[in-house]
């Protein structure tokens, strides 16, 4: 590994599955390598996957097989900047569609509990508009959405 920075992920033996679910997802993602305990560990036996080393839209990560004392929360995100409606649409539902779960304002879960921001372009741009009625606008169209739908707050911008 030669990051000077990597993400470590904590799964409860699922970073494999995991790692080649996001491959498979979004662009500029791979699982790079998978490394195997060479003794016992708290919740595995020597020759288990222990970490997975991989990218995620080019941001390296590892998955660490910790068992399952740790979960994730939403003080930890992904934010993927989506160009349009197709994109956002096909992102959000490969993570809900896979045993994820839904939440507000564009944010997801994937079924390992981690949360995913899938963010238009359009929205950061609505809500950082500088007039600031139109960003305000935009800002409550998208309190009111789970999946974020371009073509709402691109309304509720205009007025």
């Amino acid at each position: 590994m030669t990051h000077k920075n990597t993400i470590c992920l904590w799964y409860d033996g699922t970073a494999l599955e995991a790692a080649t679910f996001y491959a498979e997802t979004f662009p500029d993602s791979r699982v790079v390598a998978v490394h195997y305990a060479p003794g016992d560990f708290p919740s595995g036996k020597q020759g288990d996957e222990l970490t997975v080393e991989f990218t995620v839209l080019g941001i390296p990560c590892i998955g660490l097989n910790g068992g399952p004392t740790f979960k994730h929360s939403e003080a930890f995100s992904f934010q993927v900047a989506t160009e349009d409606q197709a994109e956002t649409d096909r992102l959000w539902d490969a993570i809900v569609g896979n045993g994820g779960e839904e939440s507000a304002c564009g944010w997801c879960k994937d079924k390992w509990g981690l949360s995913w921001q899938i963010t238009p372009r359009v929205l950061v741009e609505a809500i950082t508009d500088p007039d600031r009625d139109a960003a305000k606008r935009a800002f409550d169209a998208m309190m009111t959405m789970r999946k974020i739908d371009i073509a709402a707050i691109e309304a509720a911008r205009r007025g």
